[in-house]
Formats: C-alpha cells, structure tokens, sequence
C-alpha cells in the first residue's frame, strides 16, 4: 500500500519527461533479471501516457528507450533472448548482439545493444569514411555522426548497482544527464525509475556551455 502510495505522489511531481532514454547494466544483471527490460519498457509507455493526461497542452513523452549490456560474450546471454524479444509485443524492438541485428514490433523504438562498445562504433566510422572515400578536409561532427550505428543521443544515462559506466555512446552521451543508482538491476522498481525521472527535471541542461 505504501509502495503504491509513494509512487502515485512521485508521478504527481513530473511534468518534463526526458525524450531517450539509456539503461546501462552487466551482462550478470540481465541473465538476473530478464525480464525487468520489458517491464522498463511497459513503465515508460505508462508513464508517457499518464504524464500526458495530468499536463496540460502538448506534452513530450519518451519516444525512444535504450539498454546497453556489457558484457565480453553476447553469445553467453543467449539463454535471454526469449525474454529480450518480449520487448517486440508492446514496442518496437532493435536488437543488436553480436553480427546479429532484428527489429520486431511497432511503437516506440527500444534498442537493446548487447556486448558493444562506444569506441569500437567509433573506429567503425572512421573505416566506413575511408571506405567510402571521403576527404579528410569534409569530415566534420555532423558527417562522423551520419556514419554512427546507433543514431540516438540520450537525454538521461541511468547505471544501475552503483558501478562505472561503460564507453557505450561515448560521442551521443557527451551531453547526457548522468544517473547513478545503488540499487542492483534485479531490484530495480518503477519508484526508482520515478525518482530518477523526478529528480531529471529539477536539472538545468547547459549542453556544455
């Protein structure tokens, strides 16, 4: 009762939602707790939905949501999968783990990257450009982040457990809102992810300025 109680009272205090979204976790939390993607995933739809009702005028929801699992082996999370791809009934899913890439589903986009890193997609720009022959004097941000895999820039970065970050997006990141939750994957609850959502607001974005 309480549980129920706290979050309604947190929900009451949102009206600025962040637009993406990046969950960073081990490959131990996710073989953990599976599941818990798709509930995020459910949270954010409810959320957007009910942010939406109780803020008057046009009101942004989270379009797009992101896991990124570190891990040195995608093919020992294998076992995930069926729960992974659970994601692709409510949302639209894009999976990225090892060679693989699949896309289930239709609505928001919820991208899961398992196993990748952040300079790796990097050298793979560069190789990209060079393959196609581009001219160093024409390379600028813009043209090395139409060369990106994972065309998103997250408004907030939440890692969980309380551990460092990873080099996931380390060039879409470079603006985020950093979180960090001392509250282990497995454990994770919508009132955390609330706290985190309220307490996003209440953060003035300089965008590096």
């Amino acid at each position: 009762m309480l549980y129920w109680l706290y979050a309604r009272l947190l929900m009451r205090q949102i009206t600025v939602l962040p637009g993406h979204v990046c969950f960073m976790i081990s490959g131990q939390d996710l073989a953990e707790s599976p599941e818990n993607l798709y509930n995020v995933t459910a949270w954010c739809s409810g959320i957007s939905a009910q942010v939406s009702r109780m803020t008057p005028g046009p009101a942004g929801g989270i379009r797009s949501l992101m896991f990124h699992i570190a891990t040195p082996s995608s093919e020992s999370l294998e076992q995930c999968l069926p729960e992974i791809r659970k994601i692709g009934t409510i949302a639209r899913l894009i999976l990225h783990m090892g060679d693989r890439e699949e896309v289930a589903g239709q609505g928001m986009d919820v991208v899961v990257a398992v196993g990748k890193s952040g300079r790796e997609e990097i050298t793979e720009c560069i190789r990209k450009m060079a393959r196609d022959h581009i001219a160093p004097d024409c390379v600028d941000e813009k043209l090395l982040e139409s060369y990106l895999t994972f065309q998103y820039t997250p408004d907030v970065v939440i890692k969980s457990g309380g551990d460092h970050l990873t080099d996931f997006l380390i060039w879409q990141s470079v603006y985020s809102e950093l979180f960090f939750s001392d509250v282990n994957w497995r454990l994770f609850r919508q009132v955390d992810f609330l706290r985190v959502l309220r307490d996003y607001q209440s953060r003035i974005r300089r965008f590096g300025k």
